[in-house]
């Protein structure tokens, strides 16, 4: 299970401005952002890949499914959280929580390609990516801002609020 690290703090730090309406809490790891989520919404879906992690966040008391990202959701939702696999690895990835791919891209473009079934009308994407993380052609038909940031000694970490782009109108 991935414990909260800076990463998870930083995305935890915007959920009370977001988390309105239907909200996914995609690979929620300890679950510290589908919690701070449901003091804001009663409808809050949290999700991971790894079966403990699921059976962790229900004991909090929050709904929760094992999904490999979209693979077993059929919901629309208002807001999306996602704390992914983002930093670049080298061979093969070891460390499944940690690196998203050679780019570090990998599991976001998988993301970002399936979320669009997944949003409501301006439904919006909050996601986590490292300064060491490939963003070249990452956010195609969505626009995306940096709404958070925090300097570590290595890399900076960035929260992007995204949303598709489907007409002018952007707001996030």
């Amino acid at each position: 299970m991935y414990k909260p690290k800076e990463d998870s703090e930083l995305l935890r730090s915007v959920v009370k401005k977001y988390a309105k309406g239907s909200v996914l809490d995609m690979g929620t790891g300890s679950g510290i952002i589908a919690k701070e989520a449901s003091k804001y919404s009663k409808d809050v879906l949290a999700v991971d890949i790894d079966p403990e992690c699921v059976e962790y966040v229900k004991k909090l008391g929050i709904r929760a499914i094992q999904s490999d990202l979209f693979s077993n959701i059929n919901e629309k939702f208002d807001v999306i959280f996602f704390n992914p696999p983002y930093l670049p690895c080298k061979g093969s990835v070891k460390y499944k929580d940690l690196e998203g791919g050679k780019k570090g891209s990998e599991v976001v473009e998988k993301f970002l390609r399936d979320a669009r079934k997944h949003l409501k009308a301006n439904g919006k994407i909050l996601l986590v990516l490292s300064s060491l993380t490939s963003k070249k052609d990452l956010f195609k038909g969505y626009k995306a801002k940096v709404i958070a940031k925090k300097k570590l000694f290595f890399e900076e970490l960035y929260v992007y609020a995204t949303i598709q782009i489907k007409n002018n109108k952007y707001k996030v």
